[in-house]
């Protein structure tokens, strides 16, 4: 396992206040009380461990087949249906959402291989993932993956209220490849998958994904 790029320095800062605290504790406060500097040093290490927790990448067998769909992040399904995608493809599509909780990792992968054909990001609010109106209200990015067939996937982060920050390592124009890292979303969001009406749905609702493992659809 290794630790992502993008929490070097929130786990540098989080050390450096905690490492403060804690001496400030021991030379003003508690320097003759040895079970509150225990129990302040116990908190503080917990509070680290989360931190550095959240920002793991561990070591995986990917999942690589153009006819598939790959889970661009891990999380449990909270969305199968058909909806009306409004911003890109002005159709109906088949729907697949990912929650990703606090503990989840949080890198995300390209679901496909192809050109980026479409791409944006949206300022917005912070509801909860859950939210019905997160993924049209909240801070967000839309990207659309074309296979050199034609078929487009559109992939949205949705940053959730706790996630203050939408990473993203992609452009229009750009080529992707299935699994690798397209962004990264700090502190818990979801993501959302616009698929053909005729792709067949592998994940089940409640089923927990892994990022670049769990195959999501497959594509006619």
């Amino acid at each position: 396992m290794r630790l992502h790029r993008e929490g070097t320095t929130i786990m540098l800062t989080t050390a450096l206040v905690l490492l403060g605290l804690n001496l400030s504790a021991y030379y003003f406060l508690f320097r003759e009380n040895t079970t509150a500097m225990w129990l302040l040093g116990l908190v503080s290490l917990v509070i680290f461990v989360l931190i550095v927790q959240f920002f793991r990448i561990p070591k995986r067998a990917h999942t690589l087949d153009e006819k598939l769909v790959i889970a661009p992040a891990d999380g449990t399904v909270v969305v199968i249906e058909e909806t009306e995608e409004t911003e890109y493809f002005k159709d109906k599509r088949r729907q697949v959402s990912i929650f990703m909780s606090p503990l989840n990792v949080h890198v995300n992968r390209n679901p496909l291989s192809g050109i980026v054909s479409y791409f944006r990001y949206y300022p917005g609010k912070y509801l909860v993932a859950w939210h019905p109106k997160s993924s049209t209200d909240n801070e967000r990015t839309t990207v659309v993956i074309k296979q050199e067939n034609g078929i487009e996937v559109l992939m949205r982060q949705i940053a959730g209220a706790l996630a203050r920050r939408i990473i993203w390592y992609v452009n229009e124009g750009d080529t992707v490849k299935q699994t690798e890292e397209m962004g990264f979303i700090k502190f818990g969001s979801r993501v959302d998958l616009y698929l053909p009406l005729d792709a067949k749905i592998n994940v089940t609702m409640g089923q927990k994904t892994k990022g670049g493992v769990t195959v999501v659809a497959e594509l006619k």
